[in-house]
């Protein structure tokens, strides 16, 4: 007798273990829980696909009056410089400061008009707090910026450029939402 209600106790954790098991299955596979976690190509890399990318220079910092090596885009989105912080927005930046923002991970909007387009600010604010020096500092800024020769506006990222012609044109804040925070790689 103590045999036969061992086997049905066996029995019964059997069949427990069993549907359990099954049930977990089932969750996983219907929910995706396999492939959750796993990355697709392109898709969790920063902003993937968006500006045109430029070979990364390095963020070697230079001491004032040191030669600066050559750039590969105009404006530069990487390189050598000295470190300048960005004090305040809305002005023009120096290449150092321009740099130096991107390197941290600051998103830059440049405009070649005497005041920043129509709609450019509102857009910066709703992608970051407003400009602080302490905020471009933590690389968490989108700073607008003048420069003259530039026509409509240009997003500028760490090895990244996107040229809209308008403030309003959806790609410009896709671009710094995703690029805002992903400055210089191992710095």
């Amino acid at each position: 007798m103590d045999r036969a209600r061992v086997i049905r106790l066996l029995e019964r954790v059997a069949i427990v273990v069993v549907s359990l098991a099954l049930s977990i299955g089932v969750i996983a596979v219907m929910s995706g829980g396999l492939l959750a976690g796993r990355d697709q190509p392109g898709v969790s890399a920063g902003g993937g696909g968006l500006g045109d990318q430029f070979r990364d220079l390095g963020h070697a910092h230079l001491r004032p009056g040191e030669l600066r090596p050559g750039y590969d885009s105009n404006p530069p989105t990487s390189g050598a410089h000295v470190p300048e912080p960005v004090l305040r927005d809305r002005s023009e930046l120096s290449d150092d400061q321009l740099l130096q923002a991107l390197e941290v991970g600051d998103v830059v909007f440049m405009y070649g008009t005497d005041a920043p387009p129509p709609g450019l600010l509102a857009l910066a604010r709703t992608v970051a707090a407003p400009f602080t020096p302490a905020l471009a500092a933590a690389g968490q800024a989108v700073i607008l910026a003048r420069r003259s020769g530039v026509d409509g506006v240009l997003g500028l990222a760490w090895t990244r450029i996107v040229h809209v012609s308008a403030a309003n044109d959806p790609l410009l804040g896709s671009f710094a939402s995703a690029w805002l925070g992903h400055g210089a790689p191992g710095r």
